[in-house]
């Protein structure tokens, strides 16, 4: 009996803990980390301010969780037939989650924000340029890549241009997940070899495709919880040593 209760305690703390992120990344979305008051957190969130402090020190503490929260919430790369393919999925279901996910608005608008110094604001950007890093380096090892390519380039352009067609989607109210496809679509082939361009998918939707099912209907919802990820089989990760010998 003292077991089920602590179990109960523990998963009304884990409830009351992702409504005031929710709440916050709403407040935060809406009027920037400098005009959100805690008193509009709580209020959104049905908590009182003790049990907001029991959880978060302090604004600035609060800010930090929701920027953390995407990694925590991301989710993993589908492995693909092309490493070159996981690299385009980041921001495919990046876009696609950013359509949907309010933690996910909540900490890029964070992100890009420049005044004063606290929250930590480069984590986010860090994080991501080190897993594309991660995937070019990998596309690179099975010949993927043109052998010019230094596989940190491509990873902070793509990183730094998604950061600014965000913000000029949201200003000029244009579609992320196709500003985003055409992207990938202008990139990639100056990047991988020809036989692999070919056959990369940075059509619009990808990241519902990816996250849900080749059948799933463009505008789903994955708010709700972590999606079950599904794809084709992945095919044997051979090199592309037909193509471009790999380094």
């Amino acid at each position: 009996m003292r077991a089920e209760r602590t179990q109960t305690k523990q998963d009304r703390a884990v409830r009351t803990r992702r409504a005031i992120l929710e709440a916050a990344a709403v407040v935060f979305e809406d009027r920037g980390y400098g005009a959100a008051k805690l008193t509009d957190i709580v209020r959104l969130a049905n908590v009182t301010k003790g049990a907001l402090y029991f959880h978060f020190e302090s604004k600035e503490d609060l800010a930090q969780a929701v920027i953390e929260a995407q990694f925590s919430m991301r989710a993993p790369v589908v492995p693909q037939e092309f490493r070159a393919q996981e690299f385009i999925d980041v921001g495919m279901v990046l876009s696609h989650r950013l359509r949907h996910d309010v933690l996910m608005r909540g900490c890029a608008r964070l992100a890009l924000e420049q005044q004063g110094r606290e929250p930590d604001r480069t984590a986010p950007y860090q994080g991501w340029i080190d897993l594309h890093t991660e995937l070019m380096v990998q596309a690179k090892e099975h010949g993927e890549l043109l052998p010019h390519v230094d596989p940190s380039g491509p990873s902070r352009l793509v990183v730094g241009a998604f950061a600014g067609l965000n913000v000029m989607a949201q200003t000029m109210g244009l579609d992320l997940d196709r500003e985003i496809s055409a992207l990938y679509t202008s990139v990639l082939p100056s990047v991988v070899v020809p036989a692999v361009a070919d056959r990369l998918d940075t059509a619009p939707g990808r990241g519902a495709r990816v996250l849900h099912g080749p059948n799933e209907a463009f505008g789903c919802d994955c708010s709700a919880t972590q999606p079950v990820l599904t794809s084709c089989p992945p095919a044997p990760r051979e090199p592309v040593g037909a193509t471009a010998p790999a380094n």
